[in-house]
């Protein structure tokens, strides 16, 4: 169900109500673009029933999907309809359009061709934990994950995230794994990274497929490259890629997770198997780098006493806090919007959107 991960916790402030919730994200459905719309989106079904809820909970765990279609509309097309009209007014009228009309008549050739060009569509599961304040999509983009999060803020009043941070830094925690080749405990580190160099030439090493535990290895990291991507597996039960913005990718259950589960088992066996196995996931590997870098919402912690830190000594880099993103406001220490900014003004770039799954 989930192929990607990007983790916040919610804020205290918020009130869970499924009713409301699931009322509100009814106002919001999805719907098919139209004629010279370009995009669209909207919530739907999460068990694809048509006129189901659009929230549903599980064992206590709330699952909501968002549905988005858009048009696609080949530039070279585009630039082939617009010179056909810049060649016509230039013949007919002896003259050639300025920048400004070329841009209006543009426009025109879009809404010309946007009836005619193929849609794709893609769906992105969202699950929420009211109980643990957690929410996870099923992202790798971050500006996706904004556009979902503001729609979620739209629908439900007082609802705030923030990004989960971690005492130490994924990036210098994975060097550590890699230069010792040693994993926390319940994690075993898998067969590919990526490492990158921090100088100005910024060299890629990529291995796939390839056993890490090598002096090689090692050099790159002791000549300065540092870890973007780290496979794992935790408890030999969920592998995935680790990312330097504590991000997970390639997500997948292993098959002792499927034994003895029924093959038609449906949603909601789906949702119990998933979000049983990714409830523990997610605070092994919070704890494995060093605890949350908060206490509370919109605070950092005391970093004086980290005996984790020591483990990371000469191979950590620096601890970075993670953007907020477009998730509204930082939290005080009560949860209420307000207070302390700990991240970057802005999201970080997306290096690899064409992963997400919409």
């Amino acid at each position: 169900m989930f192929k990607n991960m990007i983790f916040y916790r919610i804020s205290e402030a918020w009130q869970p109500d499924l009713v409301a919730l699931d009322t509100a994200l009814a106002k919001q459905q999805f719907e098919q673009c139209g004629a010279t719309q370009e995009k669209s989106t909207g919530w739907v079904p999460p068990r694809g029933e048509e006129h189901g809820a659009m929230v549903e909970s599980v064992g206590g765990h709330w699952i909501l999907r968002l549905m988005s279609e858009s048009k696609m509309l080949p530039a070279s097309v585009l630039n082939r309809k617009l010179d056909e009209k810049l060649a016509h007014i230039e013949a007919q009228e002896g003259r050639k359009p300025g920048k400004k009309e070329k841009q209006e008549l543009k426009d025109e050739c879009k809404l010309d061709l946007l009836p005619m060009a193929f849609t794709k569509q893609g769906g992105l599961w969202i699950w929420i934990d009211p109980q643990a304040r957690l929410l996870v999509l099923d992202t790798s983009s971050q500006g996706r994950a904004d556009e979902v999060i503001t729609m979620l803020v739209e629908a439900s009043p007082g609802f705030a995230v923030a990004l989960i941070d971690t005492q130490n830094s994924p990036q210098g925690a994975m060097s550590a794994w890699l230069h010792s080749y040693d994993a926390p405990a319940g994690f075993s580190i898998d067969r590919e990274c990526e490492l990158k160099g921090t100088d100005e030439a910024k060299a890629v090493v990529r291995y796939g497929r390839h056993p890490l535990g090598i002096d090689e290895v090692r050099e790159h990291i002791d000549q300065g490259k540092l870890p973007t991507k780290l496979a794992l597996t935790w408890d030999d039960r969920v592998s995935f890629v680790l990312t330097e913005d504590l991000k997970l990718k390639k997500v997948a259950l292993l098959d002792v997770v499927m034994e003895g589960a029924s093959e038609d088992g449906g949603f909601d066996a789906d949702v119990a198997i998933a979000t049983g196995e990714f409830s523990q996931l997610i605070p092994d590997l919070i704890q494995a780098l060093g605890g949350e870098g908060r206490t509370e919402l919109g605070q950092l912690p005391d970093r004086g006493n980290k005996p984790a830190a020591a483990a990371l000594e000469g191979a950590a880099a620096p601890v970075k806090p993670i953007s907020l993103g477009a998730v509204g406001k930082p939290f005080d220490a009560s949860g209420k919007p307000g207070g302390m900014q700990t991240g970057p003004k802005s999201a970080p770039v997306d290096q690899d959107p064409d992963s997400s799954p919409f």
